[in-house]
């Protein structure tokens, strides 16, 4: 289970990374936060977000029209 969840269902890029990355801010070092999104643009996204913020992408998957991302804060 993550530490907090962050549902940006309905958003384009760049909102759902936008918001992904004020969310961190309130997820303790270590902890994890699990993403919700529509946007079939989010997976490359994530990936990228991850690599260059220098958190981890622990999980990406697609459940129905939904893609769900778990990032591990390492910052």
């Amino acid at each position: 289970m993550a530490d907090q969840v962050l549902d940006a269902k309905g958003l384009n890029c760049p909102l759902p990374i936008l918001r992904a990355k004020k969310a961190l801010k309130e997820v303790p070092t270590g902890g994890t936060l699990e993403v919700q999104a529509t946007d079939p643009g989010s997976v490359k996204d994530f990936e990228a977000f991850c690599r260059s913020t220098g958190n981890e992408l622990l999980e990406s998957r697609q459940e129905g029209g939904t893609y769900v991302f778990l990032i591990k804060n390492l910052n």
